[in-house]
């Protein structure tokens, strides 16, 4: 149990540290999105081999197929609705999607978890914090410049959502191991498909964005250490 608690105190508190990035450090651009690129590059394969390959084979091709195609149109429905009331630039609407993002990425750390250590999961545990960093940075700084928060609510807003995310993973650890097979597989593929459409959206198009001629090589070093990672673990 220690060990599960300290992999989600770490990527949560990713979260944190992304926003003191902002607020304390120097941001380059090019920088931020060549991480952002080695994380969705990393985490596009993880939910691959420590969900969907999972999933697939204690339950069944459908109950995946099912569970991804559902997650990724939950996802594009409620990123419609956050560019229509917050917009996607503005520092409201960056942490709604990285909350929206959050929420089926710490469910889904937490149901890995289930009856596995953190070296099995390294790899989705990664990427997860990896996109964090980069995430929330994105999200203070737009706070600070764009709509004049102080630094000490920007902290408080960003600890409150590390919070929460880290609830939703504990939550998803300790509870949903009851489920049946069938059931705990379409929630993995569930949220399989909601950070895949993320990705697509908002992670690797922001990526081009900030390092246009590196963001495919950087992806693909995300997803080659992810796959060293996954074959370190087991």
């Amino acid at each position: 149990m220690l060990t599960v608690l300290l992999v989600i105190a770490v990527v949560s508190g990713a979260l944190i540290v992304g926003a003191l990035w902002a607020l304390y450090g120097k941001l380059r651009g090019r920088v931020e999105g060549i991480v952002v690129a080695v994380a969705g590059g990393s985490l596009l394969l993880s939910l691959v081999l420590e969900l969907v390959q999972p999933a697939i084979e204690k339950s069944s091709m459908t109950t995946a197929v099912l569970g991804v195609l559902a997650g990724a149109g939950i996802f594009a429905a409620v990123d419609y609705l956050i560019d229509e009331k917050w917009g996607s630039e503005t520092g409201g609407g960056m942490l709604a999607a990285i909350t929206l993002d959050g929420i089926p990425e710490n469910l889904a750390l937490g149901v890995a978890l289930i009856g596995a250590g953190a070296p099995e999961v390294a790899a989705l545990a990664g990427s997860i914090m990896l996109s964090n960093l980069p995430e929330a940075a994105s999200g203070a700084r737009a706070m600070r410049d764009d709509q004049g928060f102080s630094k000490a609510k920007i902290l408080g807003i960003w600890a409150l959502t590390a919070a929460v995310l880290s609830a939703c993973a504990l939550l998803g650890y300790m509870f949903l191991e009851r489920l049946t097979d069938d059931l705990l597989a379409f929630i993995s593929c569930l949220a399989a498909g909601a950070v895949t459409a993320s990705l697509t959206t908002e992670v690797l198009p922001q990526a081009h964005r900030q390092a246009p001629h590196w963001a495919g090589f950087a992806t693909a070093i995300g997803l080659v250490l992810a796959l060293l990672l996954h074959s370190l673990g087991g």
